[in-house]
């Protein structure tokens, strides 16, 4: 990451969301401001990660489709802004090797569990990647939930629209070394519930997924982990 970029693009862009886009940011005080942390939400818009990057006052790393990396000085900007590759559809070891040498070292990297924008109605259905990495490396997971994205662009037209993130209370998690498909899907059924309770208190469809009730986070024991 380039600090002196990645500062400067934020502030080029926070304020042109407040104005044209009417940014809500609820619940901030929610993400730990130190520490590693997981941020998993939902996925719009392209400019979902900017948007998730104006909630966190340091910077975010997040995963953009390896596509994008094709052209080099597109790759770049792109890893000067905190973005690493993925290969979408499949399971990618370098990405997720990355994302936990970022958390290993204390800083906050952005999952979106859908694994594509999924645009319009409710959210889609996760993979079990983002309950892998909470497992391996015991951060925390703040569920996000980004609200009116997908009607900010028709085309190369942009159009102003009322957008809002909303940030879920930490869940954590034991730190399991090799945890199981099963085990990584059982966490993951435990976090995109929470995610989608924020999407729903925002005006968004509600899916099949039930979030816990209370604002108690959910916590694996170590029988569950086992």
């Amino acid at each position: 990451m380039n600090p002196a970029l990645y500062w400067l693009v934020r502030a080029t862009f926070q304020p042109a969301f407040h104005i044209f886009l009417s940014m809500r940011r609820l619940h901030r005080e929610r993400i730990p401001a130190e520490g590693p942390v997981i941020i998993a939400s939902n996925h719009r818009s392209f400019l979902d990660p900017f948007l998730i990057a104006c909630l966190v006052n340091r910077p975010v790393y997040f995963v953009a489709k390896r596509e994008l990396f094709a052209f080099a000085p597109i790759a770049w900007v792109l890893g000067a802004l905190g973005a690493f590759p993925i290969d979408r559809g499949r399971s990618d070891e370098e990405a997720m090797a990355t994302a936990r040498a970022i958390l290993e070292r204390g800083d906050c990297v952005v999952i979106f569990p859908e694994g594509t924008r999924v645009r319009p109605g409710p959210l889609g259905t996760p993979r079990r990647g983002v309950g892998r990495l909470a497992l391996q490396t015991g951060a925390p997971v703040v569920p996000v939930a980004v609200f009116g994205t997908e009607d900010v662009r028709r085309g190369i037209v942009f159009r102003p629209r009322r957008v809002a993130l909303s940030c879920g209370h930490p869940l954590r998690f034991p730190k399991v070394a090799e945890p199981s498909p099963q085990l990584a899907k059982a966490v993951t059924d435990r976090i995109w519930p929470s995610v989608e309770r924020e999407w729903v208190a925002l005006g968004g469809e509600p899916g099949v997924a039930q979030a816990p009730a209370g604002d108690d986070a959910p916590v694996l024991t170590g029988a569950e982990a086992a």
